[in-house]
């Protein structure tokens, strides 16, 4: 009830911090002579968004970068002594080989998975496609700690003289295996795989409502021309579909991607990046709060930061290239 109450608190604490300050603003806005009013109310009322940028956005970046060439503390200037620390170690090089298994893997198998489930869930009945994509949609809605705690249960391991509690290994003993620990197979990366499984569910619902909105924007009358001159429903969707939500797919793939780079919560709870399935924001974090280290920390969040860059370029020019297109 407390914590009810708390946020109940924080909420209309906010919406009237917000409407106190914007009507502050107002009043400051008409003291002003003549035309002056129009011309710098504008700024007056993007004056506190961009003092929240400012302050929790652009300084703390800037402290990063600064932090990123100093010692441990934070406290004596160290160069470059970070990173090239962090890039001549095996743990770390580890990591990177890790974050770039996910980015190769998470946001293509998101995108064919989406794909799929759009493409198949179109064909049901109107009744049929809405539970579907409902159900489809739910572990998005849950989020990544959630589902988390979920898989965890999938792959949950007894000792053989017990009951498998684990879906995953209740088939596996039902089928006549031993229980196996799958979180700790690192041979082939098994184990990372088995955490991209679970973004992969997360992430399927959000690919699947963008795709499906594209797919039903194709013409029919395209569709229709196309079954007349005696085309295949696969060369169809792969030569006419596809084509046709392009923009959509890459949207999905760099939306996805930025959120593979970020991703964290799914291996903090299943591994804590044991078992040769660290990744770079859970890196940062050890490094941040287990560590005490400042500068490691801030090293890894300034390359994770230059590699983000061109990722963000280009989603950029890609929204900016569809808005001219319309």
């Amino acid at each position: 009830m407390i914590k009810v109450l708390n946020a109940l608190i924080a909420v209309l604490g906010g919406v009237a911090g917000a409407i106190v300050v914007y009507y502050l603003l107002n009043k400051l806005a008409e003291l002003l002579p003549g035309r002056w009013e129009d011309r710098i109310k504008p700024y007056l009322y993007l004056l506190p968004a961009l003092a929240a940028i400012g302050l929790y956005l652009i300084y703390p970046t800037i402290q990063t970068f600064v932090y990123s060439f100093a010692n441990a503390q934070g406290t004596a200037f160290v160069g470059f002594s970070n990173f090239t620390d962090l890039l001549a170690s095996k743990n770390f090089q580890n990591t990177l080989f890790n974050t770039l298994l996910w980015i190769l893997v998470a946001p293509a198998g998101t995108i064919v998975i989406g794909l799929l489930i759009a493409t198949l869930a179109d064909r049901l009945r109107p009744g049929g496609e809405k539970l579907a994509k409902t159900l489809i949609f739910l572990p998005l809605a849950i989020g990544a700690v959630s589902a988390g705690a979920v898989w965890k249960f999938v792959y949950a391991t007894n000792p053989p003289t017990q009951n498998q509690i684990g879906l995953l290994n209740g088939i596996w003993t039902g089928l006549g295996g031993d229980p196996v620990n799958w979180l700790q197979i690192s041979t082939f990366r098994l184990n990372s795989f088995m955490l991209m499984v679970i973004l992969l569910w997360i992430q399927a619902g959000f690919a699947m409502v963008l795709l499906s909105a594209a797919i039903k924007g194709v013409p029919t009358e395209t569709l229709e021309a196309a079954r007349l001159d005696g085309a295949g429903e696969g060369a169809i969707f792969f030569r006419i579909v596809i084509p046709q939500i392009r923009t959509t797919l890459i949207t999905v793939f760099i939306t996805v991607l930025i959120g593979v780079l970020k991703t964290f919560d799914i291996v903090y709870v299943m591994t804590n990046g044991n078992f040769n399935t660290n990744i770079i924001a859970v890196d940062f974090f050890n490094q941040l709060f287990t560590n005490n280290n400042f500068g490691y920390a801030a090293a890894i969040v300034v390359m994770l930061l230059i590699v983000m860059i061109p990722v963000l370029v280009f989603q950029v020019r890609q929204f900016r290239a569809e808005e001219a297109a319309r």
